[in-house]
């Protein structure tokens, strides 16, 4: 075992102040967002976790990738027979992350999942690489398989089968969830781990509140 009490790391790149808030989180995120990802300091920006709970009450998390947000909220696209997508099928209740350490900014979204349109699933589906849109359909998500030749033999066999095949068509168990905000904070790494923490919480009537919390 290893004694990790003395990792220490001083927070001083930025801050959250009243003054630079939007009534909108959403305007606050995309700010954040293109901050993080002009910075350079980030490998995937749009890398997120999401946490769902299954059917024994515990939650579970893994990174997935934002591909889009917008007004409403987050979208990402998975295997809805997956274990994420089943859990979400139960309860749409999730938690985002997006964790920038070098820029120390961190991002809390709980949210209501729900699936997008067919034909916007459609659309993503048919702009990503082919080997991707294959590895989509040959990959039964989450379930138990003998070995890793088990699905290096399936993409081999559908490529086989698509070699003339111009367009795949986007198989109906795939595509993208949005998440809908109803709760948002952004924290802000700052010295003597006084962190700056702002959330924004939706009210019945549909607007932001804003409050400040303390670390």
């Amino acid at each position: 075992m290893e004694d990790l009490s003395d990792k220490r790391k001083v927070y001083n790149s930025g801050y959250l102040i009243e003054s630079e808030l939007k009534d909108n989180p959403m305007e606050l995120f995309r700010d954040w967002y293109i901050f993080a990802e002009q910075s350079n300091l980030i490998v995937e920006t749009n890398a997120m976790s999401i946490s769902t709970i299954e059917d024994d009450k515990i939650p579970r998390t893994r990174i997935v990738l934002l591909k889009q947000y917008t007004w409403e909220g987050f979208i990402f696209y998975t295997n809805y027979e997956g274990r994420k997508g089943q859990a979400i099928a139960k309860n749409p209740n999730v938690c985002l992350n997006f964790y920038w350490d070098k820029i120390e900014k961190q991002i809390i979204i709980n949210g209501i999942a729900e699936k997008i349109a067919s034909n916007l699933s459609d659309g993503y589906f048919h702009s990503r690489p082919r080997g991707s849109q294959l590895g989509a359909i040959v990959s039964p998500q989450s379930q138990i398989i003998p070995n890793r030749e088990f699905l290096d033999n399936r993409l081999k066999d559908m490529e086989e089968a698509t070699r003339n095949i111009e367009e795949i068509e986007r198989p109906k168990n795939w595509g993208g969830f949005i998440v809908k905000p109803f709760q948002i904070e952004f924290w802000q790494g700052r010295p003597n781990r006084l962190h700056d923490r702002i959330i924004y919480t939706l009210d019945e009537n549909q607007n932001w509140n804003i409050n400040r919390l303390a670390p």
